[in-house]
């Protein structure tokens, strides 16, 4: 019969091979979603480029862009977007990206300035709201699948908040995908918007005429170009909270094969060591018996 040692051992060994199959599973799913992500992520780059492209050919025909949207302020109010994943178990995904916006709150109120904080995910929103920081707007259930109209939402929000002064810039911190390998947490300025620059490729510029006006159409041009990048930036925060999560759980699946060998071992020894504790015991006592 195994003693409470072994016993104990097998225990940890059925828990530790328990937990393996979720993590494994959950490596699975983030395997499955992070190939879907990476095509979200390149199927949205074109609108994006075309978009840059169309704002900077108005700024290269009407020779300087004026817009509320594009003039600087005297910033006295930053608004603070935060993008995390709803869920853990992501290694240092959501870590990396609220110690970076942290950082930057503290440099904000260190300069005199106020902070307005928005969260988007349910780790942002805990970790600020924990520490006693007023969240003006929070989004959950986003960056786990983003859709266009999860974007929509939070560049009206913005938008919203800077046509109406409550804040003189907003930044977003949020995870760019470089690569299933690498992820890297930065500052995304949002608003305001800064215009791309217009490529030269050829001495003679194409003239352009607007209707009804340049200034009309960057009315209805301008809030599009930042829906669209909002929902690049989620894109990229989805794609690497799975590659994030994926190289998280094999890990974790990789220490708990090790950890099963190593547990496996020792129970084989301490089963070793009674058998030959009892060995000994019955060769003793048939000794003992013999001699009386």
């Amino acid at each position: 019969m195994a003693s409470a040692e072994v016993r104990q051992i097998r225990r940890r060994i059925k828990s530790v091979e328990s937990t393996m199959k979720i993590t494994r599973a959950m490596e699975l799913i983030a395997t499955a979603r992070i190939g879907k992500a990476q095509q979200r992520v390149a199927k949205a780059k074109p609108y994006t480029l075309k978009m840059n492209e169309v704002i900077a050919n108005i700024a290269s025909a009407t020779g300087s862009l004026s817009h509320p949207l594009l003039e600087s302020r005297d910033v006295e109010t930053v608004g603070v977007l935060v993008v995390t994943s709803d869920r853990g178990l992501a290694g240092g995904y959501n870590a990396s990206v609220i110690r970076l916006a942290e950082q930057a709150v503290a440099a904000h109120r260190a300069a005199g300035r106020e902070v307005r904080i928005y969260t988007i995910g349910g780790k942002a929103l805990g970790y600020f709201r924990y520490r006693k920081y007023q969240i003006v707007h929070n989004w959950l259930g986003v960056t786990d699948t983003p859709t266009y109209a999860d974007a929509r939402s939070i560049a009206n929000t913005v938008l919203d908040e800077y046509a109406s002064g409550r804040v003189d810039a907003v930044e977003a911190y949020t995870t760019e995908y470089v690569s299933a390998l690498t992820q890297t947490a930065h500052m995304w300025p949002v608003l305001p918007i800064e215009p791309p620059e217009a490529e030269e490729e050829s001495s003679s510029p194409v003239a352009y005429e607007f209707e009804p006006s340049a200034e009309a159409i960057l009315d209805r041009l301008l809030p599009r170009y930042l829906e669209g990048t909002m929902f690049g930036v989620l894109l990229d925060a989805s794609a690497s909270e799975h590659a994030a999560r994926r190289r998280a759980m094999k890990a974790a699946t990789e220490n708990a094969e090790e950890l099963t060998r190593i547990l496996t071992r020792e129970a084989n020894q301490a089963r070793q060591a009674e058998i030959t504790t009892e060995i000994s015991e019955i060769v003793g006592g048939a000794e003992a018996l013999s001699g009386g």
